[in-house]
């Protein structure tokens, strides 16, 4: 239904206003001459920031704000590490991987994934790094070690700002962190979050034979494809961790998935040992057992396997008289619960560590001492 006025009427114009729940009704006329006076009004007001009204002086002050941005928040952190962290593109003639680094010595020595750069270097490939304020540098590799999920490049630029390095045995669940990253180009990303947990038994890698296990720090900060290779800073901007790794659901970009809050980073004092040993000798070395798990092994603890040379002879192992078949359910303290628990334990530690583990045989526990060797 629809109503109309005859032309030239003079009746009202409807403006609903809350008054007792009914309409006020303003005639045409007063609305035309409410919008003049209130126009002028706004005029003699709005004329200047300074002058006079009805003979009164008046000054309309101006306000200003800033952002206190404090030392150690957030944004100082970000401003002090983000000039050191890298974009890594490493391109190989079937395909290629993007991610992240971060400068470790101010003469060109950076720290990334293994698996960031692993298909450019089997494939002959090209490693482009391209610094925070867009300089584009060709690397070479210094060395990697894919047990570890480490690598080591070098540019040629001296001058950088190579980022502190903390101390990962001391980070407690719960810490403040921050992760620094290109995730899916983006570079320069920044993310906060806590650390979630500690020792947490992670595989990476791209490929079965080039898998490694990490003894990670657990954190909700978000990490996403990209990420990898970058730094994971505590409080005071120090590096606790290189990013590595990501738990997803399922597939939403390409073969993977974006980040769920379970983001998984090597501890840097793991990181820094292997990089040492890149840097001076281009390979890097670590501990083992001497002994083969049945990584099929469904039960509580690290099953040996029941074969015959499930025992490597002269290693460890065999030193301290273990055999196949003993399920080891404790290294170090620290309980056993898989295959892959063990290995990361065992990884955590240097060559030549001295380690208690405890063992099942035939249904009795047992207790030995072993001296880890390097592997092969």
């Amino acid at each position: 239904m629809s109503t109309s006025q005859p032309s030239g009427s003079n009746g009202p114009w409807w403006i609903p206003a809350s008054k007792n729940g009914k309409a006020n009704l303003i005639t045409r006329a007063n609305a035309i001459l409410l919008a003049f006076v209130a126009g002028l009004v706004g005029a003699i007001f709005g004329a200047s920031s300074s002058g006079s009204l009805f003979g009164q002086s008046i000054n309309l002050s101006r306000t200003s704000s800033s952002v206190e941005r404090a030392p150690g928040s957030v944004a100082d952190i970000a401003k002090r590490v983000i000039p050191s962290v890298v974009s890594i593109e490493a391109r190989a003639k079937d395909g290629g991987s993007t991610g992240t680094g971060f400068v470790i010595e101010s003469n060109g020595y950076i720290l990334t994934n293994n698996h960031v750069i692993a298909e450019a270097v089997t494939g002959k490939g090209v490693i482009n790094v391209t610094l925070n304020n867009g300089r584009e540098y060709v690397a070479k590799v210094v060395g990697r070690d894919s047990s570890y999920d480490l690598a080591v490049l070098k540019i040629s630029t001296t001058g950088l700002t190579a980022l502190q390095l903390g101390d990962s045995d001391k980070v407690a669940v719960g810490d403040s962190v921050i992760a620094i990253g290109s995730p899916l180009g983006l570079s320069g990303t920044v993310t906060l979050g806590i650390i979630s947990a500690k020792d947490r038994a992670v595989t990476a890698g791209e490929t079965g034979s080039d898998n490694s296990f990490i003894n990670a720090l657990q954190t909700d900060a978000a990490i996403n494809p990209g990420n990898s290779g970058g730094p994971l800073v505590d409080s005071t901007g120090a590096v606790i961790g290189v990013n590595s790794a990501i738990a997803t659901l399922g597939s939403s970009i390409g073969s993977q998935s974006g980040s769920i809050g379970l983001g998984f980073a090597i501890p840097i004092n793991q990181a820094r040992k292997t990089a040492d040993q890149l840097i001076k000798n281009g390979i890097a070395t670590y501990p083992v057992l001497g002994v083969s798990i049945d990584m099929k092994y469904e039960g509580d603890g690290a099953l040996i396997s029941k074969s015959d040379k499930a025992i490597l002879p002269g290693g460890p192992a065999a030193l301290a008289g273990l055999k196949g078949g003993d399920i080891i359910t404790k290294f170090e303290g620290r309980t056993i619960n898989s295959a892959e628990e063990l290995i990361v334990a065992i990884r955590a530690k240097s060559v030549g560590d001295k380690a208690v583990l405890t063992y099942i045989r035939n249904g009795v526990t047992s207790t030995a001492t072993v001296t880890l060797q390097a592997g092969k």
